[in-house]
Parts: structure tokens; C-alpha cells; sequence
């Protein structure tokens, strides 16, 4: 395999409403072993309902602001240059707690989920086929549970419209 540099600008990206993406290592050239991505999270916003892994573990690496995190029962907030590790099997979520811009590295480990976010982002506004796409990938997810969060952590999450 030849030597191969990721651009900033590399990738396709997609921004969810307070949680971007832009896919950087696709599966294959790692055999599958992992994935990466690029999480861009807007101030004050929660990424995702509570969730669940059945199969994969996610490494994030906070490369600008400060990122929170609820794993299991524990609450984290991770500076710039902190990891936050979030196993398959623990219920967990996370959010830009500040007023700035957050930018994680997330590297997904086996391969397979960046190919959800690309799913989802394809179906954005479709809450029946947000479901099935849930359920491929054997991913539990509490939408109940985004109020609370938003109101215990001072944050917003975005409805689900399609975009245009």
C-alpha cells in the first residue's frame, strides 16, 4: 500500500444540524479494523440521543474546544488533546458544553459504522428509515431521551427536516 495523506478538505461531509461529518479512512484500507471521521459539533449542541453499541468501539480525540460526554452513568468533559473512550455494550452520548466550536477525531473500531452516518444522511427526515437503519447496525437509541439531556446540560438538538 502506498503512503496516502488525508487532505482537511478530503472527504465527503454532511452536517446533521449540529453534528457534521466528513468521513476520512473508509474500512477497506485497513482491512476493516477501523474507521475515521471528522465531528465537527456546533456550540451548545448535543449529537445524539442517548445510544448503544452492539458492535463497535469509538475513540474520540478532541482537536479543538471541549467536548462532554455521558458513558454510562459518569459524566466527562475532555480538553483539546484528551481522548474519551466510549465502548460498544455502555449507553453513552455527547455535546459541545461551550459557547465555541468543538472538532473531535473519531475513530470507529471495527469498521462499518461511518457507512450509518452516510446511510442516515441519505434518509435525513425520514424517521421510518432512521429506524431500519438503527436496527441494521444493531444500534439502541432513546430519542426519549433528548429533552432531558438538552435540559440537564444546557443544550439544543435539531429536528429532523430533510435538507435541500
Amino acid at each position: 500500500m502506498k503512503p496516502t495523506i488525508i487532505k482537511t478538505a478530503d472527504g465527503d461531509s454532511f452536517d446533521f444540524g449540529g453534528l457534521g461529518i466528513s468521513w476520512k479512512i473508509e474500512g477497506a484500507p485497513s482491512e476493516n479494523r477501523f474507521a475515521v471521521v471528522h465531528h465537527p459539533i456546533a456550540p451548545k449542541a448535543l449529537a445524539a440521543p442517548l445510544h448503544y453499541h452492539n458492535n463497535e468501539d469509538e475513540y474520540s480525540f478532541v482537536i479543538k474546544g471541549r467536548l462532554g460526554a455521558l458513558l454510562g452513568d459518569d459524566v466527562v468533559i475532555a480538553n483539546q488533546g484528551d481522548w474519551v473512550f466510549k465502548p460498544r455494550h455502555q449507553w453513552h452520548t455527547f455535546w459541545n458544553p461551550d459557547d465555541e466550536p468543538c472538532e473531535i477525531i473519531e475513530i470507529i473500531s471495527p469498521a462499518g459504522f461511518e457507512n450509518y452516518f452516510r446511510e442516515v444522511s441519505k434518509a435525513w427526515g425520514d424517521m421510518e428509515a432512521f429506524a431500519r437503519i438503527n436496527e441494521k447496525y444493531k444500534l439502541g437509541m432513546k430519542f426519549e431521551s433528548v429533552p432531558d439531556l438538552c435540559e440537564r446540560f444546557s443544550l439544543t438538538f435539531p429536528e429532523m427536516q430533510p435538507q435541500e
